[in-house]
């Protein structure tokens, strides 16, 4: 039996997340009182839900903050019960989440006319940090389409049904700001960059020239080889410590060109020790908003 909890920031993608769930033949509930999951993992567990074996359920901020306190006891009594429960939370920066409210012109649901939408989202991520500090896959949509989401969705729940620890490295630009779902970071920016060749500027590093480029410096071999070690040594480390999910990002100044590079690399070589690994580049996926 398995049941996915999807919880976060009003306006990151929870309902997204839920249609993307369903398509993969999960039972979808939306908008579930706390209150309420305990009662749901009984008749679950007790197979009074018919031939329903995956199930997920939507939480948000409008339950009472008391309710939502008890979210990990909920989840200890499923684990007692057999229930392999996994929660997926989904965040993004205030900035976003503003510009994606006034485009669609909704209403906060805990905006009132004594507090800015600002100050709503900032009570939402404090009343939701008991799920969040419980949560075990993460999701940052802040540069991200509705496209994006979905495969992330996908990926994240399809990898955390395998056994053992899901991995995941990313380029990006740290121009664009960093991942801030990212538990590892490396920082390429000290590589000689491609960029300030007029005719390797508007190529990536997934493209020969840029790869030649690269590959002619020292300090690119002993960059990738030092991530590579250092993944080699931790990841089953943090396997170890009962981790189902591990995101590591590589950044350079505008994650075109070395981070890319960097990225292709080294899950290359990884794939030899840990079988498959998810493998994104932000800043080359488009950005487009879809709240």
């Amino acid at each position: 039996m398995n049941l996915v909890i999807v919880s976060g920031l009003s306006g990151s993608g929870k309902s997204i997340a839920l249609h993307t769930l369903e398509d993969m033949g999960y039972y979808c509930i939306d908008n579930l009182p706390v209150g309420l999951l305990d009662a749901l993992s009984q008749e679950f567990s007790g197979h009074n839900l018919g031939d329903i074996d995956k199930l997920a359920a939507g939480i948000d901020a409008r339950n009472q903050p008391d309710q939502i306190g008890h979210f990990p006891t909920f989840l200890a009594s499923c684990h007692e019960r057999g229930i392999r429960c996994r929660t997926l939370f989904l965040q993004a920066d205030t900035r976003t989440l503003i510009q994606r409210f006034s485009e669609t012109r909704r209403k906060h649901p805990l905006s009132g006319s004594d507090m800015t939408l600002a100050d709503a989202i900032e009570m939402e991520r404090k009343l939701l940090t008991p799920i969040a500090g419980e949560a075990d896959l993460f999701i940052d949509t802040s540069r991200t389409n509705i496209h994006q989401l979905r495969d992330m969705v996908r990926e994240c729940i399809d990898s955390s049904q395998t056994i053992g620890l899901s991995l995941v490295i990313r380029s990006f630009g740290f121009k664009h700001g960093i991942p801030v779902d990212a538990d590892i970071v490396f920082d390429a920016r000290c590589l000689p960059n491609p960029h300030w060749e007029p005719g390797l500027r508007h190529q990536t590093g997934l493209d020969n020239d840029v790869i030649e480029f690269l590959e002619r410096e020292s300090a690119v071999h002993d960059l990738c080889d030092d991530i590579h070690n250092f993944l080699v040594s931790w990841v089953p480390r943090y396997d170890k410590d009962n981790r189902s999910y591990l995101s590591v990002a590589i950044g350079c100044t505008g994650g075109q060109h070395r981070s890319v590079y960097l990225v292709e690399q080294v899950t290359a070589r990884l794939g030899e020790r840990f079988g498959a690994i998810v493998k994104r580049h932000r800043e080359l996926e488009g950005l487009s908003g879809y709240c």
